[in-house]
This record gives structure tokens, sequence and C-alpha cells, in this order.
């Protein structure tokens, strides 16, 4: 199967060229904010939101070759359910990949919003479910307070009845979180397809959940060598269970190495981010995650980005969620110059640019 490429919307903010602090990009909701920097305003005002800036990367995403978008979930940001929905009708072809944790309500209520998305999509919707902060006291401004210790069992029983109630009539299910009396859905929200889920985690209890209920198993940015043994780790708890490996990691790309490296030292300086600025590795630990959440990004030139995916596709991974800053320049420029490659690299029948 060929590989499968998400770009990250930039749900709680983005940066510019030039100026890599995090901002609200496109939206001035005061009208005396200059918006560009000081003497420079942009005379749209608010006629443009920055729920029309995503709306760009999306379209950007498209145009570039990627095969979906991931929404993620952030406390400070856009709630990805609404981003979806807004972002849906503006493609035809994209997969939306939107995350979420399992403390936002009833598991049914959940599974019918999944049936409509599913209904006027295509079946292009798929949940990337979370276990939420790890930050107690965010989780409690949220209203979530079950304990740490019993997140992951809600979310095995969120899943649970979600499941039950989209493929099952009469459901009927009772749990510590849970509980359902002759539930399901009849006429045409009956028997639709269920979200393709994403779980993601590297301790024993989260693989043993995520090889019970994922199709998808999401990891974390590391070295090559650390992916083979977490990929090994999975499918010895899974036990023969089939499960496709995503790999969320961000990028830095330029057609040589040298200015790789020199966009990447004025992204930490502007920035301000305590990172040492690592001439060597690939692999950047921390690089952009304020902006992005990922673990690491990959900074080089277009060939070497490319030839570390496809290094992770040959061990396993077969799905790539990928992001940079600015999104939405970006987007362009990694599809156009890196997923061919990668393509090429991992499957020469799709060797063909953007």
């Amino acid at each position: 199967m060929a590989n499968q490429f998400y770009w990250q919307l930039p749900t709680s903010g983005d940066a510019r060229y030039g100026n890599a602090t995090r901002q609200r990009r496109g939206e001035a909701s005061d009208p005396n904010y200059p918006v560009f920097g000081n003497g420079v305003t942009d005379p749209r005002r608010n006629a443009f939101s920055y729920f029309d800036y995503i709306h760009q990367v999306t379209k950007a995403a498209d145009l570039s070759g990627f095969n979906g978008i991931f929404i993620p979930d952030n406390p400070d940001g856009e709630e990805p359910w609404i981003v979806a929905g807004y972002v849906a009708r503006s493609t035809q072809r994209l997969k939306l990949l939107t995350q979420f944790d399992a403390s936002r309500g009833s598991a049914v209520y959940a599974a019918k919003n999944a049936v409509s998305f599913q209904r006027y999509t295509g079946g292009r919707f798929a949940w990337h479910i979370t276990e939420g902060s790890q930050d107690e006291r965010i989780r409690k401004q949220l209203g979530d307070f079950v304990p740490k210790q019993d997140i992951l069992a809600r979310i095995d029983e969120f899943i649970t009845v979600a499941k039950g109630v989209l493929t099952t009539f009469p459901f009927n299910f009772v749990g510590r979180f849970f509980e359902v009396q002759d539930g399901g859905f009849q006429g045409p929200l009956s028997e639709r397809q269920v979200p393709s889920i994403y779980l993601g985690g590297n301790s024993t209890e989260q693989l043993e959940l995520s090889a019970k209920h994922a199709d998808v198993h999401v990891l974390d940015a590391v070295e090559h060598d650390a992916i083979a043994q977490q990929i090994a780790a999975y499918r010895q708890i899974a036990q023969g269970r089939a499960v496709d490996f995503a790999l969320r990691i961000d990028v830095l790309a330029r057609e040589t190495r040298e200015e790789a490296l020199e966009d990447a030292k004025r992204f930490l300086n502007q920035t301000e981010a305590a990172i040492p600025a690592d001439d060597s590795p690939l692999l950047w630990p921390g690089f952009s995650e304020q902006h992005t959440g990922a673990k690491a990004s990959l900074i080089g030139s277009y060939d070497e980005v490319a030839t570390a995916l496809a290094a992770y596709a040959h061990l396993g991974v077969t799905q790539f969620v990928l992001a940079a800053v600015p999104h939405f320049e970006e987007a362009y420029r990694v599809g156009t110059h890196v997923l061919p490659l990668v393509r090429q690299l991992t499957n020469p029948a799709q060797k063909q640019a953007a």
C-alpha cells in the first residue's frame, strides 16, 4: 500500500516568514492591532478571519499532493470538530484526521456526529483520540475531573460504545463511565462506517488499548532505531492484529542543507527557544514543538529529508503527519519538493510531482 501523508492545520496560531513568533495569522480582532508589525497594517481588517487562513492551508495541502489533513486539539486553539466541518466542503479528496479526547462528553453523541461527517464527506472522517492534557490543572479547567489513572479505561469504553451504536441495534452497555440501553442508529443513520481510529503512546497500557481498538497507532518522532523497537514492541502485544503505523514529525526542508540550517537558526532566534542549534543531526528534538506539538523535526535538504522519511517507511511506517511553520507556504514546499521524492523511494510508480 502506498504511503499516506497528512498536513497539519494550525488550529492554535501560526507564524510568518521573517517572524516566527506565534500569532493569529490574518486576523485583526483589535482594529488598533498592527497585524504585520509596527507601522504595517492589514487593509482587509476583520474581513479576513483566521478560519479563512485555515481554509487556505487546507487548499494548499490538497493542491500540493497530500492525502489528508490533521486537525490537532489544543486547549487554546479552535475546536477540531468545528474546523473539520468548516474545511470539509473545500476538498472532495482529503481525509479529515480530527484529534480530540474522550472527555468531550457522550460517546453516543460523538458517534452521531461521526455519522453526519461520514455521510457528507463520503467516509473521509477519522478520529485521533488522545488522553488530553497531561497537566491536571488544564484538564480541570476544561471540566474533566476523571482521575488520571482512569483515562485509558474511559477511552476504552468510549470507543466500545461509539462502535456499538454505529454498527449494532439494539445496543446495550453498562460500564464505569458510559451506559446505553437499547441504543443504536436506525434509518439513514444506521450501518454507517466507523471512523478510522488513531491512538498513540508507548506505555504497556497504551499499547494494549491501541492493540485492542486502533486502526492506526501514532508514533512520536524519534530516531530510526527507536521507531523500529517501538513497532516491534507493539506487534508483540498486538499478537497478529493488523494495524498501520503513523509518524508525527515536523520538517524543515530546503534545496541545500546549509539553507535549511540557516532558516532553522533564524527560527530559534525569533522564538527564543532554548534549543542548541547543532548542525550535525538531521533530527532535532523539540525544534518546533511549541508551535505544532510534534516532538522532533527533520531539518536538511529535500533529498536528506525525503531519504529519512523513506527510511521510516521501510521500518513499517505507512502514514506521516507532517507540519512546518508557516503552515501555508510550507505545505506547497513540502508537497512539491519532498513528497514526490519519498514516493519515488518507497514506490517508484508514484514519483510524479504534485
